[in-house]
Formats: structure tokens, sequence, C-alpha cells
């Protein structure tokens, strides 16, 4: 198993979490707000199980490897290694916390490389420890949320004599922005969605600064304020910096560059106002100021800022473009003859494509599908338009935005599906339709446009069907949307579209979910997890396809719900490509379930790889996959 972490950057609201931390004594401080992010570098690492001991394998940026270094998976040496500082610590620290918390085994980390600088405010030895509690919690599958392993790796740090601040381990959101607000002990983390690509550049000043006297001195304002520069940086890391940083978020959702490089540029001047005077020596920083003032920089740049405890250790600047980035990197690399490190803050991949398996028999409807594929069975539509159910599936995921619609078939029904989408009908019928008619007729055309189709040789499973689609999906996060059930939302964004949204602002892996009486499980996938949002939103910890209502009761309960009362799947999905990963393995090794290659044990493959999110659906899943159910469905679907 493969894990890279970022190094953690600090944007803005530098020195907020531990004055937010003062709340727990003096309840009229500010809380903490921060915006971080991790960077475009990290620690990259391969993991697997060991029966008894951490063996550690190290990388360093300039190449060196140290190790391997093992310790025995026993509280006593771990603990001894974690509080001997050593080059070990972190993970020796972090797998302490582990077994004190869990029953595991050892672990082997081959930490095989490392681009992220070291000790330049980039939180390399957080990397570290969240790199370590990742890897047991994917390795033992120990169901802790991103936040979980962010709060296993503080724990450990701290078991070391380092004494990091909760900010560091804000890397384990990986490169995402995230607002992180300090409230005494508590930590609340809100993920931000970038509306528009953000190109920043990040500067090692080559210079010095000794930011345990910069955390000594502006310490000292706290937790009560004895004159008037220790009421000005109380103001500083409190209501302004409150300010500052809910505006920058606020830009950086809107893609509003100019703005937040203005927010830059306000927040490094107060911080020279308010906080120099109380440590003049370390933050009068003459480097700092030289750099962020350099003329040739300013037709290239929106902002600038110094970074982490401040002082003359590193610099950030947000750049105008992508090409603006790199002339900022090659004037201060050139002039400055400073080393730079680019981060771009991304919107993230777009879901542009959808699938929908379409390739089954339809036994149970049978010998109804021997006419017609279920998928084309009619349906009538609320606006009273008989559609095969196919095109209000097809409708649905195009509603939300998505560009290409890919649907599996068998080779002997693709003629059928083409001739929907593709061939307009005769003359002789066009003619004899009504005008509303004739005009849904040809926005079929258009629709079909945005239709492909793949075809399944071989029925061998829902999982061998998604797997057909690799080449044309390739190496983009896909919406999967089952072909036999039909969708309705109960508010204005599609059912689709919930999805997307939730896969946009987290860059996690999403599936539908919906409140299912116990003894209709046996029809539908369960899902289980840990509330993020109550009843909105869950961290997926384990899939159970069709499990029995005794399995579900004692392994599949949630908080929250009435008595009797589960997760389903609801039938959409945002997937990251990584599931082709897992499908082919199985594939390579014939691993079945039921003589097929399911779905399921893929998808909790990547939940537990690299995490799954499960969103309550506003909205209803109508079933045409049984008759019954297809009966139902044509009374609600119409006057539901």
């Amino acid at each position: 198993m493969k894990i890279f972490v970022p190094g953690r950057i600090c944007l803005l609201g530098e020195h907020s979490d531990w004055a937010g931390g003062y709340r727990r004594i003096n309840a009229d401080i500010e809380k903490g707000h921060a915006l971080i992010t991790g960077t475009n570098q990290g620690i990259y690492a391969e993991v697997e199980a060991h029966p008894s001991a951490l063996v550690l394998t190290s990388t360093t940026p300039d190449g060196v490897t140290h190790g391997p270094h093992e310790i025995p998976m026993n509280a006593k040496a771990l603990l001894a290694e974690a509080e001997s500082g050593s080059y070990w610590s972190y993970a020796a620290g972090v797998a302490y916390q582990v077994l004190t918390h869990y029953r595991v085994r050892g672990l082997v980390i081959n930490n095989y490389e490392t681009d992220l600088p070291i000790k330049k405010g980039l939180s390399s030895s957080a990397a570290i420890s969240v790199l370590t509690a990742r890897a047991f919690n994917r390795v033992y599958d120990l169901k802790m949320t991103v936040r979980g392993e962010m709060e296993m790796a503080y724990q450990g740090e701290i078991t070391t004599p380092s004494r990091c601040g909760r900010m560091d381990q804000g890397c384990a959101f990986g490169s995402r922005p995230v607002l992180m607000t300090f409230d005494g002990e508590r930590l609340d983390t809100d993920e931000v969605q970038v509306g528009q690509d953000m190109h920043f550049v990040i500067v090692d000043l080559q210079a010095h600064k000794d930011t345990m006297k910069i955390l000594s001195q502006l310490n000292r304002s706290y937790p009560f304020p004895r004159n008037e520069i220790e009421e000005d940086v109380q103001k500083l890391l409190g209501p302004i910096n409150r300010r500052i940083v809910h505006q920058a978020i606020e830009a950086l959702e809107a893609g509003d560059g100019p703005r937040l490089g203005e927010l830059m540029a306000e927040a490094q001047d107060f911080f020279d106002r308010y906080a120099t005077p109380a440590c003049p020596e370390e933050l009068t920083a003459p480097v700092l100021h030289r750099v962020l003032g350099y003329e040739p920089l300013k037709p290239h740049i929106w902002g600038g800022k110094g970074v982490g405890s401040q002082g003359d250790g590193t610099a950030q600047f947000l750049a105008r473009s992508a090409d603006d980035q790199q002339a900022v990197i090659e004037i201060i690399e050139r002039d400055l003859e400073m080393s730079c490190l680019a981060l771009t803050l991304s919107t993230g991949p777009k879901v542009r494509k959808a699938v929908i398996p379409a390739a089954g028999f339809g036994t149970r409807l049978f010998p109804a599908s021997k006419a017609t594929k279920k998928e084309l069975f009619p349906v009538v539509d609320r606006d009273g338009i008989a559609k095969p159910a196919i095109l209000l599936i097809v409708e649905e995921a195009l509603d939300a935005g998505i560009d290409e619609v890919i649907i599996i078939v068998q080779e002997e029904d693709l003629d059928e599906f083409e001739s929907f989408f593709n061939q307009q009908v005769s003359i002789e019928n066009f003619n004899k339709l009504p005008p509303h008619f004739q005009a849904y007729s040809k926005r079929l055309l258009d629709i079909g446009k945005h239709v492909r189709f793949v075809i399944q040789r071989n029925q061998e499973g829902l999982g061998h069907a998604v797997y057909a689609t690799r080449e044309i999906i390739g190496d983009e996060p896909f919406l999967l949307m089952l072909g036999d059930h039909i969708y309705r939302s109960d508010g204005e964004r599609s059912c689709a579209r919930q999805l997307i949204d939730v896969y946009q602002q987290h860059g996690i892996s999403t599936l539908g979910l919906r409140r299912t009486p116990a003894e209709m499980l046996a029809s539908f996938g369960t899902a289980t997890g840990i509330w993020l949002e109550p009843d909105v939103l869950l961290n997926v910890t384990e899939f159970a396809e069709k499990p029995t209502v005794d399995y579900a009761r004692s392994n599949l309960r949630m908080p929250g719900l009435g008595d009797d009362e589960f997760l389903t799947v609801f039938g959409q999905y945002v997937i990251k490509p990584a599931l082709f990963n897992y499908l082919e393995e199985h594939i390579n090794h014939n691993v079945r379930e039921r003589g097929e290659f399911q779905l399921t044990s893929a998808l909790d493959r990547l939940r537990q790889e690299d995490g799954f999110l499960g969103v309550i659906v506003d909205g209803q899943r109508f079933d045409i996959g049984q008759p019954d159910y297809y009966l139902q469905t044509l009374h609600d679907f119409r006057y539901g």
C-alpha cells in the first residue's frame, strides 16, 4: 500500500492555534482561526503489516537513506524511542499512541522519497506523524476519520520532545485548504472549496529566526494582557485575524485572486504593527520585508506575506497566473539566490463523466425483458410524458452538469440503445407528433450527443461491467448511476448534483444513502460509519452487500436512526479512478463473490485506502428491477 502525506503551510492565521487555546483560562479571548493547506511536496511511503515490530526506513530530501530501524512493538520500547527525540521518535510516538488505543501488530514503513524541505515551517515532523497514523489506520482498517488520524498524529508527536501546535497536523487533509478553529481544547475543521486555481510561491529566506523566542515573547500577552502592546497582540490574533481569515475564505471560494492578495498584504501590515513590538529582535525581519518589497516581483503577484511564526524564515506570494508563478520563482532564484517551492491550490478534477450499467438480462422481469431491455421500460413522468427509464437517468446526469454519459450494454442490444438516442423517427411519424413532442424528439438527438456506449461482452457482475469503462473514464472521478433505479430530488438540486457537490468540496469518493427499514435490507447494499454532520454526512467505515437483518443489527447500526432503521445505498456514487486498480486485481486473480466480480468489495478497498463519504440524499430512488417495485414506481413517480 502506498501513502503520500504533504507538508502543511499556514496561509493566514499564524499563532492563532495556541492563542485560541488560552480560552480555557480566559473566555474573553477570541477563538483562533487559521487557513491552512497542504503543499504539493511531501513524504512518500510504502507500508505493510509486520508481526511484531515497527520497522522504519527513511530517505531524506538530499537522497540519504536511514535504516531500516526496528523497534519492538511494545509500549515500553516505543515510548522510550519517542521520548529520546531520535530521528525515529515521531513515528515511535504515534505507534505508541495507536498501540495504547487499538489492538494492532507491527508495521513496516518505507519512506522511499521525501521532497518536502525540512525545518522550513512546512510541518515535516507532522507529516511523518500523520503518515504513521494513516499507515496503521489503513493497514489494520481502524476506521479512523481524517480528523481521527490528525488527532492520533498530534498525540503521538507531543509524546516526543516536540511541542508542536494543533495546527501542524492539518496536513492530514491533503492539498485542500482547511479552516481550523481553535477554542480552548476544542478544534473544529471545515474544508474550503477553491473557486479558481490559485498559484502560490513559497520562499526559503535562507536567514535565521528563533521560533522559540518568538513564541515565548508573544505568549506573554496571554491569558490576560498587562499593557498596550499585549492588548494589541490579543487584538491582532483575535478579532483582526478572524475578520481577515473569513474574508480570505470568501475570496478563495469566489476565485478572487486580487482580493486574496490584498488580504495577505493587509494581514502582514497588521502583524508588523501589532506583533513586532512584542518581539522586535526577531519580528522586524529585514530579509522578509526586503523580499516582500522587491520591485521586479510586483507585476507578477497579487500579494505576499510571511509564513508560520513569521520572522526571517519563509515567505509566500500569490502569483497572478501559472506563468507568473514561474516568473516569480525565476526572479527570486536568480536575483536573490533563494530557493522556492510552487504551491497550486486547485479546484480539483471536475466530475465530467457518468457511467450507467445496462447490460444485465433482467431475469426478474422475464419475459418482458426478452422483448426489450428493462432500462427501456416506459415510466410516465410528472409532465405526463412516457419515457424509457434510461432517459430519465441520463437526464438526471446531464442536469447535474455531466458532459458525457457512458452506458454499458450487451453487444446484441447496442442497436436498440443507439437508435433511441441517435436516430430521428421517420418523417412520416414525426409529422404525426404534436408540436411539443416534435420539440422533444429534437431534444433527444441533442441528448444523444452526450451519450456513448461500451460493450460488456460477458456478464460477470457489476464490478466487471464498471471495469469495462476504464479506458473511456481515464484518470478522472466519475458518477456511477445504477441502471435499474430512477431518481427524484425533494429539493432544487438533483440527487446526482448533491453527491457531486460533496465530492467537489471534500475530494473523497462519495455515495448516496437513504434510510431503509430492516425488512428491506435483503435487496440493497448497506453502509455504516461515523457522522461528520449528523443526519447529513458520514465517514463510511463498512459496506455490506445485502446483509442479513441479524448482521445489520450487530454491525451496521447508526446513532440517530429509528429502531431497526439502516442506511442503504441510494444507487448513485462519485468514485475516484483508483477503483479500476482494485477491479483489475480481482479480474486478473479471478477473485469472485457468488460467481461474479462484485463492485462492493472494490469500493470497500477504496474506502480503506483512500476514504469514502456517505451523504443522505434529499430525494427518492425508485426501483424498476422487480415486477412489484416497477409497478409501484409507475404510480409513485407519476403522482408522488
